[in-house]
């Protein structure tokens, strides 16, 4: 049986693990039928798999905000997304939806629709993201829109979550997240 030298090198970057570990189990199994002779130059091609995970390295922002302005802007952000969030859900008046906050830590439950876990990073100068639709999100301030953006598609913090909220409820949200720093009492 031939084998082609380079099958592993052929299989491109940016096929998923999975069907990179099935090439790799494919060709172990066709090098088991080959004579002894001739398996060490063929074997040696199995370490030659590049692997590449789905999901990019995370991007590492360094913020320029003073830790005190960063606690600032997010307590206001934080602080404003639960009264809204609180008022929405008045309005809405599902018992099953439910929101709460403490220690820096918003989760909004929204029944069978999932639930959403929003987080201050003071280490990063962050708001971290958990959400049911959209998976883990890292957000930045960005002082030229003064509102906190997700640095791998510029997507507002508010902007994710009025489009995912309306989707989810099948009533429109709004929550203006942004113009944050008119809020911080100096």
């Amino acid at each position: 049986m031939m084998l082609p030298r380079n099958l592993l090198q052929r299989i491109p970057k940016s096929t998923s693990l999975h069907w990179q570990n099935a090439a790799a189990n494919r060709m172990s199994s066709l090098i088991r039928h080959v004579p002894l002779t001739t398996r060490a130059s063929q074997a040696t091609h199995l370490y030659m798999c590049r692997r590449t995970l789905s999901t990019p390295a995370p991007m590492v922002n360094v913020s320029n905000l003073s830790i005190e302005r960063y606690h600032a802007l997010s307590d206001a952000t934080m602080t404003t997304l639960l009264e809204r969030l609180e008022d929405l859900l008045d309005t809405v008046g599902n018992d099953a939806y439910e929101v709460d906050y403490h220690s820096g830590v918003l989760t909004l439950n929204l029944g069978t629709h999932g639930t959403y876990v929003i987080n201050k990073q003071p280490p990063n100068k962050q708001i971290w993201l958990s959400s049911p639709l959209s998976g883990p999100k890292r957000y930045d301030y960005v002082p030229e829109s003064d509102d906190w953006r997700y640095a791998r598609d510029g997507i507002g913090l508010g902007e994710l979550l009025d489009g995912e909220i309306t989707d989810m409820i099948h009533t429109k949200v709004s929550l203006h997240l942004e113009g944050v720093s008119a809020q911080i009492q100096e």
